[in-house]
């Protein structure tokens, strides 16, 4: 099992992946409540390891995540954001007159860090296959 986090200051992007890439976990969550997740999350799956975005705040989680006991690799996070609208709106199909705009053209309606945090660890499973 691998988790993923997409680090921001006030809140962060978490996913609990399997090595086959099957999402077992996946929240927005606050920044400051990492610490009790990443316990809760490591105590419920085998975690392998944590696979941490560069990104805002990265040196924080890091030193939470060592804090846990857990290893952890740094992932760059260049272009997730815009990787997770394109996959959010996949997951999402937009509705009524939404669906006649390009998805391109809107914002998801709710914050995508926890599926930047699955693109993170998907990139990691695809960097060590």
């Amino acid at each position: 099992m691998f988790i993923g986090i997409d680090p921001g200051r006030d809140k962060c992007g978490v996913a609990v992946l399997d090595a086959a890439g099957d999402i077992k976990f996946q929240r927005v969550i606050p920044t400051d409540e990492l610490d009790d997740v990443l316990k809760t999350l490591a105590a419920e799956f085998a975690v392998e390891l944590v696979i941490l975005g560069d990104g805002t705040t990265h040196k924080a989680a890091a030193q939470k995540i060592s804090a846990a006991g857990l290893s952890m690799r740094i992932v760059d996070e260049k272009h997730t954001t815009e990787e997770a609208r394109r996959l959010y709106w996949k997951k999402n199909p937009p509705h009524g007159w939404r669906r006649l705009l390009p998805t391109s053209m809107q914002v998801p309606p709710e914050p995508v860090d926890a599926i930047v945090a699955e693109i993170l660890v998907r990139r990691f499973l695809e960097m060590t296959t």
